[in-house]
């Protein structure tokens, strides 16, 4: 048990931080846009990760990029546009809601109005069979006919 636990401490820094000592800025106010910059970053290799939290190459190699154009006099929105004309929105953690990204955000809210509607119809219609398994032949067509009239 203290072999587990002391391979699981020994793991920890490792976890905590992908940016590594030797990327670091020397003006603290730059690094600080860069982490900002960073975080908001999608590691095209990761995917679920911002690159400031991933430890992929390539999400060093934009890490690098993003400092290097920050040190060049880049804005912030001019670094986040260079990356989006590079690799596009997929590159953003929050893609912007326009025309070509309108799906992705409506996806999710069509699947779960979809998955709603499925259960209700189910629901429904088990509710109508069980109502008309209890019934005589002659009881079942007056219910038909009912139903055909509220329809």
């Amino acid at each position: 048990m203290r072999f587990v636990l002391a391979l699981c401490l020994a793991f920890v820094p490792q976890l905590a931080m992908a940016l590594q000592p030797h990327e670091l800025l020397a003006d603290p106010a730059l690094e600080s846009r860069a982490r900002n910059i960073s975080a908001e970053l999608r590691c095209l290799v990761c995917q679920n990760q911002s690159i400031d939290d991933s430890d992929a190459t390539l999400a060093r190699d934009l890490r690098q990029l993003v400092r290097e154009r920050l040190k060049a006099g880049d804005s912030d929105v001019q670094v986040r546009q260079f990356l989006v004309q590079r690799y596009g929105d997929f590159i953003l953690l929050k893609p912007p809601f326009k025309m070509q990204t309108l799906l992705l955000w409506l996806m999710p809210a069509a699947v779960l109005l979809a998955g709603a509607g499925t259960l209700y119809a189910l629901a429904r219609r088990r509710r109508s069979e069980s109502l008309a398994a209890g019934l005589s032949p002659a009881e079942r067509k007056r219910l038909e006919a009912l139903l055909r009239e509220r329809s």
